[in-house]
């Protein structure tokens, strides 16, 4: 997938853009239903299918008290746009001066630096431009202008209510990881960058990742077996969620770590990404930290009976 910073870049010659916008945090099944109707438009007219997201949160910037943490990483959503089908996305860096361009400029900008628009498709509900000044009127408006076709499709629902990133991140909080999965159309996973932790897991013999998860909704804390996956490799972990209390730490604070199993490399600076498989208990405080490592080893155990 190609991935650009401008419309302008896009250059597709005597081919037409078939366009989806939105956050797309989580790439959910409603999400799906527009990615899947653009990348049809763009087999049926020999287009490109063009993805426009955002770096961030539209609301880090306007409206930062009501900021969501994310479900998906960026690189998260841009690799599942990929395997969807997207040819081309248009990331697009959301700041406070993007934040302040109307609806229609933001379409009649697309429609001039994009080439030859074919479709747009958001979902029904799609609001975007300076104070949320653009809808899918708006859009539907412009499309008999412009000379394109808007596509404004009705939310999914799933158990009798509307699949929303809102409601995946409302699951993964209370641990309900089959209904977070099932409205995501695949299995949940969190990723982040490895990054330098304190080396306590490899005193205590085991030694562990420590991923960077700022700004991501996370699953309630303990130690759940789970998949890791990085660079197209695969592994069985172990990972725990929480401030390990044993080692009374005068600053806790929350971490992400998973022991690899049969696994030897450094993965410092890789993005890993952890599918977790079932949660084996809650995160507790032991008494030593022998009896840690005593809880580690069956925890292991238990792990690898349950793949």
């Amino acid at each position: 997938m190609n991935i650009i910073r401008a419309a302008s870049q896009l250059k597709p010659g005597p081919r037409k853009a078939c366009v989806a916008i939105g956050m797309f945090d989580g790439v959910h099944l409603g999400h799906q239903q527009v990615i899947r109707q653009t990348i049809e438009d763009a087999r049926q007219h020999e287009g490109l299918a063009v993805a426009i997201t955002f770096d961030c949160h539209p609301n880090s910037v306007v409206a930062p008290e009501r900021n969501p943490p994310l479900i998906y990483s960026l690189s998260q959503k841009l690799r599942v746009l990929e395997w969807l089908g997207i040819d081309t996305t248009l990331l697009i860096h959301f700041d406070k001066a993007f934040s302040e361009i109307s609806g229609e400029q933001f379409i009649r900008s697309l429609a001039r630096d994009l080439g030859h628009i074919h479709s747009l498709c958001v979902g029904s509900a799609f609001t975007f431009g300076h104070k949320r000044s653009g809808n899918t009127s708006l859009l539907k408006q412009l499309g008999q202008e412009l000379n394109l076709r808007v596509h404004a499709l009705a939310s999914v629902s799933l158990d009798g209510k509307i699949v929303s990133s809102t409601r995946i991140r409302e699951a993964i909080r209370e641990g309900n990881l089959d209904a977070a999965s099932q409205m995501l159309g695949r299995t949940y996973a969190l990723a982040g960058k490895v990054i330098a932790g304190d080396q306590l897991g490899r005193q205590l013999g085991f030694p562990t990742a420590n991923l960077e998860v700022a700004g991501l909704v996370l699953p309630p804390t303990g130690v759940y077996a789970a998949h890791a996956s990085v660079q197209h490799g695969q592994h069985r972990a172990v990972v725990n969620i929480g401030t390990r209390p044993t080692l009374q730490n005068p600053d806790p604070r929350l971490q992400i770590e998973a022991h690899l199993l049969d696994f030897c490399g450094d993965l410092y600076g890789r993005e890993l990404e952890i599918a977790l498989v079932g949660k084996l208990r809650d995160e507790r405080k032991f008494p030593s930290r022998e009896a840690l490592q005593d809880q580690i080893r069956r925890d292991l155990e238990a792990a690898r009976a349950l793949f």
